[in-house]
């Protein structure tokens, strides 16, 4: 089955442990819940966490297709214990955390084709988000995705890199990423766009500063990121807008496809007191469709 890019912009975390978060963030605004069976549960109480994670999805079957889940990653003992409890509720989606390379996808796809068969699910229905750059060794791979089995969307992560290479912080003196995170959000993005799916870029872990995290949605969105991760409700509004184009850059891409379109076989134009090429077109295009209005 082929799964096209996502289309969503906001992934919000709600803890696999919280009957009360995750209901949350089912009601509120995000595109995706991303229901956590990782970080956010510690290992004592993951068992629990499993059945009470299956027994939500299946409550609210209107929704399932928005209630993704965080699985654990492949180098611990949690991952196939965590596929089998939740799969026979056929959550919308999982994320497969801490992957070292294509292999670990690849896996993944083995294991859920056999459960999704067991379970009377269509092969391959499930989709897959990916967080590529948690270990040292991932970054040297985070361009092998493309045609990568399921795999709809490309994130990253700061703080597992960190505990990974050995680093004490991943912020410079004025709060910015440093050189190898800012590196690892630029190899996330290149590796999306070569695989052909959509960047997500990583939380804002300040839930308060929502002025900062405007900021930086926008930012990125203008890098070529499609969405970010969330870890409060409140982020989520403020995410959803800054990567929904506005009425302004719908116009503007309409008055270029438009353009275009009436000056067939034309490779450069005049607009604006400036030119247009075709990359100018492609962007404009790519917007619209991104924007529902093409």
């Amino acid at each position: 089955m082929n799964h096209q890019p996502s289309t969503a912009r906001s992934w919000l975390f709600a803890p696999g442990d919280s009957e009360r978060k995750m209901a949350k963030a089912m009601d509120g605004n995000a595109d995706i819940v991303l229901i956590d069976l990782e970080d956010a549960v510690a290992a004592e109480a993951k068992v629990a966490a499993r059945t009470q994670v299956r027994n939500f999805i299946k409550a609210n079957p209107s929704r399932r297709d928005r209630l993704w889940v965080r699985i654990n990653p492949f180098d611990g003992p949690h991952t196939l214990a965590d596929l089998g409890a939740i799969m026979p509720a056929a959550p919308g989606g999982i994320m497969l955390p801490k992957v070292n390379g294509r292999a670990e996808v690849e896996k993944l796809d083995h294991c859920l084709s056999a459960l999704e068969v067991a379970h009377g699910q269509e092969e391959g229905s499930t989709p897959v988000i990916v967080l590529i750059t948690e270990t040292a060794e991932a970054m040297f791979r985070t361009g092998d995705y493309k045609g990568a089995p399921r795999v709809v969307a490309l994130t990253w992560g700061a703080e597992d890199l960190a505990d990974s290479i050995g680093a004490s912080s991943n912020r410079n003196a004025d709060g910015a990423y440093s050189f190898t995170f800012e590196l690892a959000r630029s190899l996330t993005v290149l590796g999306a766009a070569a695989a052909g799916v959509t960047a997500i870029d990583t939380i804002s872990p300040d839930f308060r500063d929502l002025d900062a995290l405007r900021t930086r949605a926008e930012r990125v969105r203008r890098e070529g990121f499609r969405g970010m991760l969330a870890i409060h409700p409140a982020q989520v509004d403020v995410i959803n807008a800054a990567f929904t184009p506005t009425e302004a850059e719908v116009a503007e891409a309409r008055e270029i496809v438009d353009l275009f379109a009436a000056n067939p076989g034309v490779g450069a134009i005049g607009w604006k007191g400036g030119m247009l090429d075709r990359p100018f077109l492609a962007r404009a295009e790519r917007l619209l469709r991104q924007a529902g209005k093409l």
